[in-house]
């Protein structure tokens, strides 16, 4: 029994990794129990082409620096935080766009905001922190996802 558990499972890593390989995947991780104190974990990561992509990365942004050099380039290049109208995250967390999953989200680009109106929640630490408009403007730009990780001083909007 052993040995047909044992070329099942390998049977079965082969598998993951040609799923890893066939969908482009860089990790994959399962759990199999087979009874009470039996299981297998089995993870399989592909780390070749992510070095490989690295350099890639690197080099992409050095496009847009070489074109800042014309005159409508700098407000593309600018850092979103040094924005005036940029609303930064007071605290580490996740970004929650809307009050309860499936409802609408507080803003929208385009839309008119009062000054105290609520943007977007950040949760730290099981709190839900709601941040609000520190004045009356439009939404120009939402910097961050739902459910996105934020760190202090993180540009989450722009309001003008």
């Amino acid at each position: 029994m052993t040995d047909n558990k044992h070329e099942a499972d390998v049977a079965f890593i082969k598998a993951l990794a040609e799923l890893l390989r066939d969908n482009d995947l860089t990790e994959l991780q399962v759990k199999r129990d087979y009874g009470d104190e039996d299981s297998l974990n089995v993870r399989v990561s592909r780390m070749g082409p992510a070095v490989a992509a690295a350099p890639v990365q690197v080099a992409a942004p050095a496009a847009p620096v070489a074109a800042a050099a014309t005159p409508e380039a700098p407000a593309a290049a600018e850092d979103p935080a040094s924005h005036p109208g940029a609303v930064t995250s007071p605290m580490v967390g996740t970004v929650y766009m809307q009050a309860e999953p499936g409802a609408p989200s507080f803003i929208t680009v385009g839309a008119t905001v009062s000054e105290g109106d609520t943007l977007l929640i950040v949760e730290a630490m099981k709190t839900m922190n709601q941040i609000s408009a520190p004045k009356a403007g439009i939404v120009k730009r939402i910097l961050v996802e739902d459910g996105a990780a934020v760190e202090f001083g993180t540009p989450l909007v722009i309001i003008e």
